[in-house]
């Protein structure tokens, strides 16, 4: 029984202190009724039979887990709340680190776009550390208390006030409304930086745009705010519904037609410097702009066959 009596030990180890002598003795009255069993079906037990009885059961650890079951670092009840607080915080944090790293790349004429790019990123990485641990310690402490009955927070709930069933494309998700929120405050960044920068005649960059693509630019503001307000919409939303794809078609059609005319615009570029070019002429710096932007208005215009697809769908 030596065997036993060092299984029942090794369970023991994995319990809790207050816990370890009651099971303890539940379990070798489980294992003695299990000896009792195969002795009264084959006689006489050799040690190999014991141990086969015992890896039968299971890791000494699998075992204590079926006594006390382990508890999650974040009570389950609290997950969903935990889970949509971390992607809301993490969302605010990299639309204001976009603001903050568009402000530093635009005081810097040397800075190139992949430093802006790896300034976010970075920024963001390091924010959203500090964010994740201070949550989940925050949903940890939280946890240790006893959590509010899932029934009382609900009981208020009405069956009508689901939303329709619809398709499985219909919710929203929370990254792609802060990828959209991102790239409209990164627009007016660019448009109005210029308007209350002072920069001095010896710190004049080289390469500008010209004042026909700035005065477009700054007419297009309206449409970017109607951006950020369809936005924070979906983000109240969360569903797509007829409404909000007619938004969604509208701006994206916008969108569309501006970029094309930002594309047919000539000259784009305000170039007080040939050098600075390289072994590349005006025009053709002229000619690949205008190449990436049609590149670039695909993709709103993806999104209006998109939404209207799913509208007709929704009819």
């Amino acid at each position: 029984m030596d065997l036993v009596t060092r299984y029942i030990a090794a369970v023991q180890r994995e319990l809790p202190a207050a816990k370890r002598e009651e099971i303890a003795r539940e379990l070798q009255a489980n294992i003695m009724d299990e000896l009792d069993a195969l002795t009264a079906a084959q006689g006489a037990l050799s040690d190999a039979d014991v141990s086969q009885l015992l890896k039968q059961m299971g890791h000494p650890r699998q075992v204590a887990r079926q006594f006390v079951p382990e508890q999650p670092f974040i009570n389950a009840s609290y997950m969903p709340i935990y889970r949509y607080t971390l992607t809301l915080v993490l969302g605010i944090l990299f639309l204001i680190q976009v603001v903050k790293s568009t402000f530093g790349w635009l005081s810097y004429a040397d800075v190139g776009l992949i430093s802006l790019v790896f300034s976010i990123a970075a920024g963001w990485i390091d924010d959203a550390c500090f964010a994740f641990t201070a949550i989940t310690l925050g949903y940890f402490v939280i946890s240790k208390q006893t959590p509010e009955p899932e029934q009382h927070c609900w009981q208020n709930w009405q069956p009508e006030n689901l939303p329709s069933a619809g398709f499985s494309w219909q919710t929203i998700a929370l990254q792609d409304i802060f990828t959209d929120l991102a790239s409209y405050l990164f627009l007016l960044v660019v448009i109005f930086y210029p308007l209350w920068q002072v920069v001095a005649p010896a710190e004049t960059p080289s390469v500008l745009l010209s004042n026909e693509v700035k005065t477009l630019l700054l007419w297009c503001t309206p449409l970017l705010l109607a951006g950020i307000c369809n936005s924070l919409w979906q983000l109240k939303q969360r569903i797509w519904q007829k409404a909000l794809l007619q938004a969604n078609i509208i701006i994206n059609a916008l969108f569309t037609l501006v970029i094309l005319y930002l594309a047919m615009m000539s000259p784009f570029l305000q170039i007080t410097e040939q050098p600075l070019l390289g072994m590349l002429s005006s025009a053709q710096v002229e000619r690949s702009i205008t190449i990436s932007l049609v590149v670039l208005a695909l993709f709103p215009a993806w999104e209006v066959l998109r939404d209207s697809w799913r509208w007709r769908q929704l009819s």
